[in-house]
């Protein structure tokens, strides 16, 4: 399965990592835990089977309004099927019309049992995943936001990549010349 990922600035991703740092050091799921080296802070998309030549034009054409400057809305949790903690972005109509291009490029050339319909236009809730387990109600302890740095104001997200689930390769998506 291929990923298709966003990528924060900097200082984004630095308050993000100090998160993940403060919830590990709290003994809670934390992304930190994930020592491999393609594990960084980002906003999923969508993923597909592969990345087709269909599909790699229409992300070519995305990368193109990049960067995205987003606000960060604080905390939100899922529970669907593993616990997640996360850090909420704004779905303004420039994200939102970034990740139906997308989502519409993935969808365009996958069967569509292979795509995950959390990523669908009108279900997909852009977040920054700060830990997640398959232990149900991981977070509901009302204090876990109270461990957590300030998130940033504003994000800009800065790259598009794909991470292959795989293999463990990641690609940066460019825009073609």
């Amino acid at each position: 399965m291929r990923t298709v990922e966003l990528l924060l600035d900097e200082a984004a991703e630095q308050a993000v990592r100090e998160a993940w740092r403060r919830l590990a050091d709290a003994g809670l799921p934390s992304q930190a835990r994930h020592r491999s080296p393609t594990n960084s802070p980002h906003v999923t998309l969508a993923a597909c089977p592969e990345l087709t030549a269909p599909i790699r034009w229409e992300l070519a054409q995305v990368t193109t309004t990049l960067p995205l400057p987003v606000r960060c809305m604080g905390v939100v949790r899922f529970e669907r099927p593993t616990s997640v903690l996360a850090w909420a972005l704004e779905l303004d109509s420039a994200l939102a019309g970034l990740h139906r291009r997308v989502w519409e490029a993935v969808a365009s050339d996958s069967p569509p049992r292979t795509l995950n319909p959390f990523h669908e236009p009108g279900l997909w809730a852009p977040h920054i995943t700060l830990g997640r387990t398959r232990r149900a109600g991981a977070f509901a302890d009302r204090r876990v936001p109270e461990l957590l740095p300030t998130p940033p104001l504003s994000v800009r997200l800065t790259t598009l990549r794909s991470y292959d689930t795989e293999t463990g390769a990641l690609e940066v998506l460019e825009p073609r010349h």
